[in-house]
C-alpha cells in the first residue's frame, strides 16, 4: 500500500476514473488525491517517493484511461483551483478552471484575445501543459506565466522557461500546474461575442461535440491535416467493439456505448497502421493514454 503524509485534501484508494473521463472508460486509480490547496499539493509531492508513479489529470477531456487502471497516485485539482481573477488587462486562472469559463469571463469584461479558448474542451492546467490551440491561436500566444507545484515548492515559470511548442510545454518532472496568467486587451464587446459565437457554431457543425469522445485524436503532421489522411485511408466510420471513428470528423474516436479503453486505443492504432500503409505518414497521438491494460 502507498503510504502518504498527513494531507488535508481528499484521499480515495481504488477510485473509479471512468466517470470523470469524457470517454467514460477505464479502470481505477490506485490512489486518487484531491488537494485542498497548493500547499497541500506540495506536501504530497515533497513526501512521495520517486518510485511511486504520479499522474495529474484535469477535466479528462483528451484522456484514455486504460482498463487496468492507473498505478500510483493520481492528482485531480478542483475547488480552490478553479478561481479566475482579473489582473489588470489579463486574468489569473486556476488550473481547474475550464477554458470556456476563462473565455466567457474575459468576454464579460470586454477583453479580447482569449476567444479561442471557448473552442477547447478542458481545463487551464491541461491547456498550459499541452499548449492547447484551436481556431488560429495557441495558449503560448496569450500566456504570461504559470505557477507550478513541485517537490521543492511552488515556482513561477515564465513563458520562455516553459518553451511552449506544438501541443507541448516543458513542465518539470513531477510538477503540477496550479494557476497561470493570461494576457488580454480591450476589445469591442460585440465583436468578441460574434467571434465566440462563430467558434461555437463551427465546432458544433464540424465535430461530434455531444458524443463520448476525447477531442482530436492525432496531431496534425507538418503541412497536413490528420483528418484528411485518415479519411483518405478509408477509416471514416471504422469500428472496433464499441468504438468508432466519427463519421462527422474522422480525427475523433467515439465510445458509441459499451466500448472499453482497449477498443478505443486499439481502433486508434488500427487507424495509424492504415494511414502508414496508405501514404507513409506516421500519426502521433494527441490524446493522452494512461495506465495499464486489463
Amino acid at each position: 500500500m502507498i503510504e502518504l503524509p498527513a494531507l488535508r485534501g481528499r484521499v480515495q484508494r481504488d477510485a473509479p476514473l471512468a466517470p470523470v473521463t469524457w470517454f467514460r472508460v477505464g479502470g481505477p486509480a490506485e490512489v486518487l488525491f484531491r488537494p485542498a490547496d497548493a500547499d497541500d499539493l506540495v506536501a504530497l509531492l515533497a513526501a512521495l517517493p520517486d518510485t511511486v508513479p504520479l499522474t495529474a489529470i484535469g477535466a479528462a477531456s483528451n484522456l484514455i484511461v486504460r482498463d487496468g487502471g492507473v498505478p500510483g497516485v493520481v492528482v485531480r485539482l478542483g475547488g480552490a483551483f478553479g478561481v479566475i481573477e482579473r489582473d489588470g488587462c489579463g486574468f489569473i486562472a486556476g488550473a481547474a478552471a475550464l477554458d470556456v469559463t476563462l473565455a466567457e469571463t474575459a468576454a464579460a469584461a470586454g477583453l479580447s484575445g482569449l476567444e479561442f479558448l471557448c473552442g477547447i474542451p478542458g481545463s487551464i492546467g491541461g491547456a498550459v501543459a499541452m499548449n492547447a490551440g484551436a481556431y488560429g491561436a495557441e495558449v503560448k500566444d496569450v500566456l504570461d506565466w504559470a505557477e507550478i507545484a513541485t517537490p521543492e515548492g511552488l515556482r513561477r515559470y515564465s513563458l520562455s522557461e516553459l518553451n511552449c511548442r506544438y501541443r507541448h510545454s516543458d513542465i518539470p518532472a513531477r510538477g503540477v500546474v496550479v494557476r497561470a496568467r493570461f494576457n488580454a486587451h480591450p476589445g469591442d464587446p460585440a465583436a468578441i461575442s460574434a467571434r465566440m459565437a462563430e467558434i461555437r457554431a463551427s465546432r458544433e457543425a464540424s465535430q461530434p461535440v455531444r458524443a463520448r469522445t476525447g477531442g482530436s485524436t492525432f496531431r496534425n503532421p507538418p503541412g497536413e491535416k490528420a483528418w484528411a489522411l485518415i479519411d483518405a485511408a478509408g477509416c471514416r466510420g471504422l469500428t472496433r467493439g464499441g468504438a468508432q471513428v466519427s463519421e462527422k470528423h474522422c480525427n475523433f474516436l467515439l465510445n458509441t456505448g459499451g466500448a472499453t479503453a482497449a477498443d478505443i486505443e486499439g481502433l486508434g492504432e488500427e487507424v495509424r497502421a492504415r494511414v502508414i500503409e496508405h501514404c507513409g505518414t506516421p500519426l502521433i497521438w494527441e490524446i493522452i493514454r494512461l495506465g495499464v491494460p486489463a
